[in-house]
């Protein structure tokens, strides 16, 4: 709705617009026309010079001077002088046409000063008490016989004008706005069909109109746009059935390989190199395990099946008892964990599923001893920055290089590793943690840790 008032509002503006420009236009036009009127000096300015060029002889003719003879051939008129006693003519020039008369009565003279002499316009002026007639070509102007007008109509000239230019500047209104609204009839729809197609692919507009092909080209995006859907709905179903598959049947054949390689493991008749490889492959089964339930966990956060029991929950009790659960199942010692939360950090609440956050800290610590096979310590801490509480979770070992740190960042999905088969990658682990983040509202941010390693952070909304 908003797109068609901006659109009739441009309409309008541009149209008040328009009727401005056009009554400047108009009045230039007219102070040019006039302009080069008034530039001739007009019929009666030039009776007044061809009289004041004229001069009498004590003979009785009389003389032209040759600036009254240019303005005589510039306008191409005639002139006589009347004689005011007798009304004969004294004196004329040499062009006086035919058929001009040579007498003239006082009707006569008021006839011609007020119109024509034989068709031919006359402007007067004085000469003394005679009278100068200047006849022009015909058709060279056109004379107001009877001019006189009433006194309050030209009095009220003014509010006349400004009424007229009322009525007519409501006048093209009203045409504009009849021959605009079919226009805004027709584009209505069509700019409700295209704010639609980005939430609702059910758009149809009405194929008739000034803008009917436009309307067929909108139900055809429609159209393709609910095929995609459709068949994009399918792909994502078929994959997610298939994760799901995979799953669960590969969890019986694990559970096998994991219980046969812990009896050779643990079974002292067996030679110490094959319980070390029974180790190496439970391990590794134990981590593909670990795989497999991330990757089925990161498709029910992708496709929002997956149920998210909220409450409200302290992150350092959490995020502590996680820890303490590594440290336990850490026989070796080669991942010892520092802890840091301050006493004013002993009430950090969020709004969230606890089993899902506790996944999360699990992958941060599972990815840093993933990564450094050798061993390395771990910094863990909960705290609060702004309007969000954070855990971070820091180590000090090999760490990533900074076109491995851009990948991560940049990674919608899992990184497999189709070169370098033998070297370990960031990938689905950091991917679920960052799911499970965003599903709270929160963020991940990963980075150079200070003490050489790899930091992520976790950044959830605070809420008591």
């Amino acid at each position: 709705m908003k797109s068609i008032l901006k659109l009739i509002k441009r309409f309008i503006v541009t149209m008040l617009f328009s009727l401005v420009l056009l009554v400047f236009l108009n009045l230039f036009l007219l102070i040019l026309i006039s302009y080069k009127q008034a530039a001739n000096h007009g019929a009666w300015s030039t009776a007044d010079q061809v009289a004041s060029a004229l001069t009498g002889k004590d003979d009785g003719t009389y003389e032209l001077s040759a600036q009254g003879e240019e303005a005589l051939s510039r306008t191409k008129a005639w002139a006589v002088l009347v004689d005011n006693e007798t009304g004969s003519i004294l004196w004329n020039s040499s062009n006086l046409p035919e058929g001009i008369p040579t007498q003239y009565s006082a009707a006569s003279i008021a006839t011609a000063v007020r119109g024509y002499i034989n068709d031919y316009p006359v402007a007067s002026s004085g000469y003394g008490d005679d009278l100068l007639l200047l006849g022009f070509p015909k058709k060279s102007y056109w004379k107001l016989m009877y001019n006189t007008f009433d006194y309050d109509l030209i009095k009220n000239m003014p509010q006349t004008i400004l009424l007229f230019l009322s009525c007519n500047l409501l006048f093209i209104f009203f045409v504009y706005l009849i021959v605009t609204s079919g226009v805004l009839r027709s584009v209505k729809p069509v700019i409700h069909g295209i704010e639609a197609l980005p939430a609702d692919r059910n758009v149809y507009v009405k194929e008739k109109g000034l803008l009917s092909d436009l309307a067929v080209s909108i139900n055809k995006a429609a159209e393709k746009l609910r095929s995609q859907d459709y068949q994009l709905k399918k792909k994502e179903t078929a994959r997610a059935n298939w994760i799901a598959g995979v799953s669960h049947d590969i969890r019986t054949p694990l559970s096998m390989v994991l219980g046969y390689a812990s009896q050779i493991e643990e079974n002292r008749n067996v030679p110490k190199k094959d319980r070390n490889k029974a180790l190496i492959i439970r391990q590794q089964s134990l981590r593909m395990k670990n795989l497999v339930n991330d990757l089925n966990l990161a498709s029910k956060l992708e496709y929002n099946v997956q149920p998210l029991h909220m409450d409200t929950v302290n992150l350092v009790p959490l995020v502590r008892q996680t820890a303490v659960d590594f440290l336990n199942l850490d026989l070796e010692g080669k991942f010892p964990i520092e802890w840091a939360a301050g006493e004013d950090m002993q009430n950090c609440y969020v709004k969230a599923d606890k089993g899902l956050l506790s996944r999360a800290v699990s992958n941060l610590i599972t990815n840093s001893q993933v990564h450094n096979p050798d061993g390395c310590i771990l910094f863990i801490s909960v705290g609060k920055a702004g309007e969000t509480c954070q855990i971070a979770v820091e180590d000090n070992g090999t760490g990533v290089t900074d076109e491995e740190l851009e990948r991560i960042r940049k990674a919608p999905h899992y990184m497999v590793c189709d070169r370098e088969t033998g070297n370990q990658r960031h990938g689905l682990g950091l991917m679920l943690v960052r799911q499970i983040a965003e599903v709270h509202g929160g963020g991940m941010e990963v980075s150079h840790g200070e003490r050489g390693g790899f930091r992520v952070v976790i950044r959830l909304p605070y809420g008591n």
